[in-house]
C-alpha cells in the first residue's frame, strides 16, 4: 500500500446526515409497524438485499438478478397482501406519533374484571363475543360498530350482552380499561377446520385473529364454554384460573421495572440496527457508485524563504487519480483541487519534495488513490547579479582564401540573474550559432543568447540579442 496516501473514507457532513436521517425514517417504521407481519416482511426484504449485495460482490451475476425479482416481488406482495394492515396503522395514528415519541402502552386491562364477568355470562349461558386488540389495528377488519367509550366493568358488560338488548349480538372491544365499541361486526373465517359444532361467534373470532393479533373471548350460548382465540390458537377455557393466566399471558402489560427496561433495551437495540443497516447501504452505493478520474493540477509552492527564490523544479504539475460517487465527481470544479508543496524547510540548491496527503486539498467526498509524481525536485537559492562576456559560437569553413580579420559584439557583456551557486560556475554567456558559410565580406548579424540553465534571466530592460560585427580579408599569398 502507497505509504503516501492511507486508506480511509472521507465523509462529508450532508452525508453523515444522510445517514442519520434515514436511519431515524427507519426506526420510526420499526416502532410504528413492530409486532405485525409487515415488520417480519421487511426484515425477510432486508436479507435477500443483503444477499443480493453479497452476490454481487462476489460476481454472482444469475443470482444477484434473481434476488433482485425476488424483492421487487416481495415488496409488492406486502403492499398488497398487508395492505388492511398497513392502513390501520397509518390511520391510527396521530400527526405527532409519526415523527417523535413511542407509542405508549395501553392502560393495564383489568383482566380480573373480564373473567369475573366472563364466568358470570357462561353461568347465565349468555352468548358474549370479547375483543382484546393488541399491537395491530382492527379498525379496518371490523364494521358498523358503535362508538360507546364507557368503563370496563362487570355491570357493563352483563348489561351489554343481556337478551334482547340492542347490542348483544355483535362484538365488543375493549381497550385498556375502557369498552371503546360495541355491536361490531367481525370478518367470519373462511377455513374449513373449524369444529363443527362452532357457531357464528366462534368463526368470527376465528376470523378476526387470523387478520389481526388480538385476542377474542367467546361465550357459547348453547354451551355455556368460554373459548379463547388468538392468532391459531383455539384454546378451551375449563375455569376461571385458566382464563385468567390465559388473558395474562396475552394481554399482560409492561408494569414492572425490568418489564420497563425491557422495553427500552428492545427499542435501543432496533435504534442501532436501524443506524447499521443505513450505514452499510450507504457505503454499500457509495462503493458501487465509485467513479475514478484522473486531473492535472498546477503546484503551488508555500512557506519558502523570502530571501530565497525557486529557480527550477522538476514538474510544474502533478497528476491525482481521485475517486468518489459519480454524481460527486462530475461537480468537482479545477479550483476546488489544490495541490499545496511546503517549502520552509528548504535549503539553497537542490531540494526532494514529497507530495503528501496532506498537501493535497480535495473536496468534501473525494478520496485520493494515487499521486504521480510522488516527489518534485525544486532548486532554491539566493538571486543574485553577475556581468558576463559574450562570445560567439561560429559554425561551419569561411570560404577558401579568406580569414576572420575583427570581430566585435555588441553589448560586448551582459549583466545576469541568477542563483549565486548556479552563476559561480559560469564565466561567458553563449550565443546562437552563426555559420561561416556565405560570409565572403564584412557585415553585422544580429544573433540571440543563450541562457543556460534556463533559470538565469538577463537584467531588466535588457534586450536577448547581441549584434556582432566582423571583417573578413584574402589570405595573405605565400611566399616563394
Amino acid at each position: 500500500m502507497d505509504p503516501l496516501i492511507p486508506f480511509h473514507t472521507a465523509l462529508r457532513w450532508q452525508d453523515i446526515v444522510d445517514i442519520l436521517l434515514n436511519s431515524y425514517i427507519l426506526f420510526r417504521l420499526y416502532v410504528l409497524f413492530r409486532g405485525t407481519n409487515v415488520i417480519r416482511m421487511i426484515m425477510a426484504i432486508a436479507m435477500l438485499w443483503m444477499i443480493e449485495r453479497l452476490a454481487v460482490n462476489m460476481g454472482l451475476i444469475v443470482t444477484s438478478w434473481a434476488m433482485q425479482g425476488i424483492i421487487a416481488a416481495a415488496a409488492l406482495i406486502v403492499i398488497i397482501v398487508f395492505r388492511n394492515e398497513i392502513a390501520g396503522v397509518l390511520q391510527t395514528r396521530d400527526f405527532k406519533s409519526f415523527f417523535w415519541g413511542f407509542p405508549q402502552r395501553q392502560v393495564q386491562t383489568p383482566v380480573d374484571i373480564i373473567v369475573e364477568s366472563v364466568y358470570e355470562l357462561a353461568r347465565r349461558k349468555l352468548g358474549a363475543l370479547i375483543v382484546l386488540p393488541l399491537q395491530k389495528s382492527i379498525e379496518t377488519v371490523v364494521q358498523s360498530g358503535i362508538p360507546w367509550q364507557g368503563k370496563l366493568s362487570r355491570e357493563m358488560l352483563l348489561s351489554i350482552f343481556w337478551h334482547g338488548t340492542p347490542v348483544h349480538d355483535g362484538a365488543t372491544i375493549v381497550q385498556g380499561d375502557q369498552i371503546v365499541e360495541v355491536a361490531t361486526i367481525l370478518p367470519l373465517s373462511k377455513s374449513t377446520d373449524l369444529p363443527a359444532y362452532f357457531g357464528t361467534r366462534h368463526r368470527a373470532a376465528a376470523g378476526l385473529t387470523e387478520q389481526t393479533d388480538a385476542v377474542v373471548l367467546v361465550v357459547s350460548e348453547e354451551r355455556g364454554q368460554v373459548t379463547v382465540f388468538k392468532d391459531e390458537s383455539i384454546i378451551h377455557i375449563n375455569d376461571n384460573i385458566e382464563l385468567s393466566k390465559v388473558l395474562r399471558d396475552y394481554t399482560g402489560e409492561v408494569t414492572t421495572t425490568g418489564g420497563l427496561k425491557r422495553h427500552t433495551v428492545e427499542l435501543g437495540i432496533a435504534a442501532m440496527i436501524c443506524l447499521a443497516s443505513i450505514t452499510g447501504i450507504w457505503f454499500s452505493f457509495a462503493r458501487g457508485l465509485e467513479t475514478l478520474v484522473t486531473l492535472e493540477v498546477p503546484v503551488e509552492f508555500m512557506n519558502r524563504d523570502p530571501m530565497m527564490e525557486i529557480f527550477a523544479a522538476s514538474a510544474s504539475s502533478v497528476r491525482l487519480q481521485l475517486s468518489g460517487s459519480g454524481t460527486l465527481i462530475k461537480s468537482v470544479r479545477p479550483d476546488q483541487v489544490k495541490v499545496k508543496l511546503n517549502l520552509a524547510n528548504a535549503v539553497a540548491g537542490s531540494n526532494q519534495v514529497p507530495i503528501a496527503r496532506d498537501s493535497i486539498a480535495l473536496p468534501p467526498g473525494i478520496q485520493l488513490k494515487k499521486v504521480d509524481p510522488q516527489a518534485l525536485e525544486v532548486t532554491l537559492d539566493l538571486p543574485v547579479e553577475k556581468t558576463l562576456p559574450v562570445q560567439v559560437i561560429w559554425t561551419g569553413k569561411l570560404a577558401a582564401g579568406l580569414i576572420m580579420e575583427d570581430v566585435r559584439m555588441v553589448p560586448d557583456n551582459v549583466k545576469v540573474v541568477g542563483g549565486s551557486l548556479m552563476l559561480k560556475g559560469i564565466q561567458t554567456i553563449y550565443t546562437e550559432k552563426l555559420p561561416l558559410e556565405g560570409i565572403v565580406t564584412g557585415g553585422t548579424a544580429s544573433v540571440s543568447l543563450v541562457l543556460q540553465p534556463s533559470s538565469l534571466k538577463l537584467e531588466e530592460g535588457v534586450r536577448n540579442r547581441v549584434d556582432v560585427i566582423y571583417k573578413v580579408k584574402m589570405r595573405p599569398a605565400a611566399s616563394s
